[in-house]
C-alpha cells in the first residue's frame, strides 16, 4: 500500500501532460450551443448535440453554396461532433499552409453560420491565440492583455463579443476565464459583453469584401502539361495544392524518380503533352512561378526555344507542375496523403481501361480556357514607393498601380497606422500605450458605467469620438477633412504639432550656440597662425628648397625664429610629427587632423 510520502513524491514527479499547443499555420474553431437564459430542462446534452447536428448541416450546404470551386492550400474546413468535459460542441482545425486567405474564408463561413442559428457560440484560435484582437488591436481597452484574453472572444449572431473583467477600476486585470466561467456567462450575465462597432470593424476588416474575393483567392493559367496530369487535375482540381507543396518543399530523396534520362520510365511522361487551363490557389501559382527549377533531362528536348516567350513559359511552368505531381506519387514523405492514394487508383484505372484519358478533340471543345492577368504577381518599386507617400496613382503615361486593389487599400490602411502611431504622444518603444480606463481617479461607480451606453448602442467603455478620429485620420492621410473652412485639425495632433515646432526652435537655438561655438574656436586658432594655410605652405616650400641634403623638417634649422608666434608653430609641427611617428603609418587623431586641413601625411625617412 502506498503511503502519503509515495503519493506526495508520484505527484511531484509525474505532472499532469499539458494540452499541445496548436501547430503553426493552422487554425482551430468551436461551435457551442447556448441558449441564454439557460434552459431547465431535464435532458440539455441531447438537446444540444441535436441543435450541433442541424449547424453541421447547414456548414455542409454552405460550403457547397460558397466554396463550390474553391481549392484550399492544404486542409479544408470541416465540422465534427466533440464531447469534452461533459460539453459538447462541434470542432474543427485546419491547416491553412501559407495561404492566410483560408484562414479568414473559414472566419467568414463561421459568422454566416452564426447569423442563420441565433443560439449558437463560436470561438476560433490560431497559434497567435485570439488573432481576431490582434487585427483590432489598435481600438481595445488597456486591460485587454494577452495573458487575459483566453475565452473572452465570441461570435455570436454575426457579432463580435468580447467578455469584460468583473473587477473594480484602478486594479490591473489578472481574471483568467475558463471555457466553463465563459459559458455561465455568456448564458446568464449577458450585461458583460462590450458591444464595440469600431473594435467589430476592426477585427472583422479582412472580411469586407467577401463572399466575392472568395473567388479572388483563385487564379487559372494555361499551361502544357502531360495528358495524365490534365486528367487528374479535371476529375479533381484540388489536387493542385499537394502537387505544388511537393514541387516547392522537395528534397534529394524526391528529386530521385526526376534523374531518370528516358521520358519513358516517369509516370507523367512529357512524350505526351496538352495545353489546358489549371486553376491554383494565388499562393500556389506564385509558390511555382517563382521557384528556380533546372530541367530535367527527359524534360529538354521538350522545352520550345526561349525565344517564344509564351509557349516556352507554359511549358516551363507545366514541367514544374508535372515534375510536383511526380515527386508527390513516389515520395515515401507523401504516401499516408489520401490525394495520393486516390490519385494512384485513378492511374490504376487507366491501365486497366476503366477510365479514359481525355482526347484532343474533347479538350478543345468542352474543357475551360480561362487565363487571368499575371498583374497581381509584379511589384513596381516606384508604384510601392508612391503609394507610400500617400501619393496614389502616377498622372504619367508610364508605370502602372502596385498591386490589386485590395492590396493598395491594405497598403493605406498600414500608412494610416503607422502615422497614427507617430502622432501618438504616449508611444514609447515597445508601441503605442492605450488610455487605461481603470487608471481613472474618477469616483463614478464602476456598475453604473460599464452598463452605460451610447444612443446607438456603442459600449462607452471601448468608444470614441468617432467624428474627431475620421477627421484626425484624414489630416494625416492628406485628404481634405470635409470642412468649408480649410482642414480642422484635432487637439492631439495640434499637440502633437505644437511639441514638433518647439522641438525645432530648441533644435535652432541649439545650431546657434554650436556655430558661435565655432567662431570663438576659430578666431583663437587663426592667432596661433594654424588655420592660416598659405602661410603654411609658403613656410615649407621655401624651407624645401634651401634645405637639400640637410635634416629633416623637424629640425628648429628650418625655421626662422623671429617671434614668439613662430615659436608655438614650431612646437605645433613638432607635436604633430611626433603624433604621427607614434601612429605607424596607421590611422589616427594626427593624420586626420592633417587630411581635414588638406595637408598629405609627410614620410618618416629616419627608418
Amino acid at each position: 500500500m502506498a503511503t502519503e510520502e509515495d503519493i506526495a513524491w508520484f505527484q511531484s514527479t509525474f505532472r499532469p501532460i499539458p494540452k499541445p499547443e496548436l501547430p503553426d499555420d493552422s487554425v482551430e474553431y468551436f461551435i457551442y450551443h447556448l441558449p441564454s437564459p439557460a434552459p431547465a430542462v431535464i435532458d440539455k446534452a441531447a438537446e444540444a448535440r441535436a441543435r450541433l447536428l442541424e449547424v453541421q448541416r447547414t456548414a455542409a450546404e454552405l460550403t457547397k453554396e460558397l466554396l463550390k470551386d474553391y481549392i484550399w492550400q492544404r486542409e479544408s474546413f470541416r465540422l465534427e461532433i466533440n464531447k469534452e468535459n461533459g460539453i459538447s460542441s462541434l470542432h474543427g482545425r485546419t491547416n491553412f499552409g501559407d495561404s492566410i486567405e483560408d484562414e479568414w474564408v473559414i472566419v467568414y463561413l463561421l459568422r454566416e453560420l452564426t447569423n442563420r442559428h441565433k443560439d449558437i457560440w463560436v470561438r476560433v484560435v490560431d497559434s497567435d491565440g485570439e488573432f481576431l484582437l490582434v487585427e483590432a488591436a489598435g481600438t481595445l481597452p488597456a486591460w485587454l492583455e494577452p495573458e487575459v484574453a483566453d475565452n473572452r472572444v465570441w461570435i455570436h449572431q454575426g457579432q463580435l463579443r468580447i467578455i469584460k473583467p468583473k473587477q473594480d477600476k484602478g486594479r490591473k486585470v489578472t481574471e483568467r476565464l475558463t471555457l466553463a466561467d465563459a459559458h455561465k456567462i455568456i448564458q446568464n450575465e449577458p450585461d458583460r459583453f462590450i458591444k464595440s462597432t469600431i473594435i467589430q470593424e476592426e477585427a472583422f476588416y479582412r472580411l469586407r469584401n467577401y463572399p466575392k474575393q472568395i473567388t479572388e483567392n483563385l487564379h487559372s493559367a494555361i499551361l502544357t502539361i502531360p495528358r495524365k496530369v490534365a486528367f487528374l487535375l479535371h476529375q479533381k482540381p484540388a489536387y493542385i495544392s499537394p502537387a505544388v507543396e511537393a514541387f516547392y518543399i522537395r528534397d534529394p530523396i524526391a528529386l530521385r524518380p526526376l534523374r531518370t534520362k528516358d521520358a519513358s520510365d516517369l509516370t507523367f511522361s512529357p512524350d505526351d503533352l496538352v495545353t489546358v487551363s489549371v486553376r491554383f490557389t494565388r499562393v500556389g501559382y506564385a509558390q511555382l512561378k517563382s521557384q528556380e527549377f533546372p530541367v530535367p533531362s527527359s524534360w529538354a528536348p521538350k522545352l520550345p526555344p526561349m525565344d517564344d516567350q509564351k509557349p516556352y513559359a507554359r511549358t516551363e511552368a507545366g514541367m514544374k507542375l508535372a515534375c510536383g505531381f511526380e515527386m508527390l506519387l513516389h515520395d515515401p514523405h507523401h504516401q499516408d496523403k489520401a490525394s495520393v492514394r486516390e490519385m494512384k487508383l485513378l492511374l490504376e484505372d487507366i491501365e486497366t481501361g476503366d477510365e479514359l484519358l481525355p482526347t484532343d478533340e474533347e479538350i478543345e471543345n468542352t474543357w475551360d480556357k480561362r487565363e487571368d492577368d499575371e498583374a497581381w504577381m509584379d511589384i513596381n518599386f516606384e508604384d510601392l514607393d508612391r503609394e507610400l507617400k500617400g501619393k496614389g496613382k502616377s498622372n504619367e503615361k508610364t508605370g502602372g498601380d502596385f498591386g490589386d486593389a485590395s492590396a493598395q487599400e491594405n497598403l493605406q490602411r498600414i500608412v494610416a497606422r503607422f502615422e497614427e502611431f507617430l502622432n501618438d504622444n504616449s508611444a514609447g518603444f515597445e508601441g503605442a500605450d492605450f488610455i487605461d480606463d481603470f487608471d481613472s481617479d474618477s469616483d463614478v461607480d464602476e456598475e453604473d458605467e460599464d452598463d452605460e451606453l451610447s444612443s446607438d448602442g456603442e459600449d462607452k467603455d471601448a468608444s470614441f469620438d468617432e467624428e474627431e478620429f475620421a477627421r484626425m485620420m484624414k489630416e494625416m492621410m492628406g485628404m481634405p477633412s470635409g470642412s468649408g473652412q480649410g482642414p480642422d485639425i484635432s487637439t492631439p495632433l495640434r499637440n502633437r504639432i505644437k511639441e514638433l515646432d518647439d522641438a525645432e526652435e530648441a533644435e535652432q537655438d541649439d545650431t546657434e550656440q554650436i556655430q558661435e561655438l565655432s567662431r570663438q574656436m576659430e578666431a583663437e586658432l587663426k592667432g596661433t597662425g594654424v588655420l592660416d594655410l598659405n602661410k603654411h605652405q609658403h613656410k615649407l616650400a621655401t624651407g624645401a628648397s634651401s634645405s637639400k641634403g640637410k635634416t629633416p623638417i623637424s629640425s628648429k634649422a628650418d625655421f626662422d625664429v623671429d617671434d614668439e608666434d613662430d615659436d608655438v608653430n614650431i612646437n605645433l609641427a613638432k607635436n604633430l610629427l611626433e603624433a604621427l611617428q607614434g601612429q605607424a603609418g596607421t590611422a589616427g587623431p594626427a593624420g586626420n587632423m592633417l587630411s581635414m586641413l588638406n595637408l598629405r601625411m609627410p614620410k618618416d625617412d629616419r627608418r
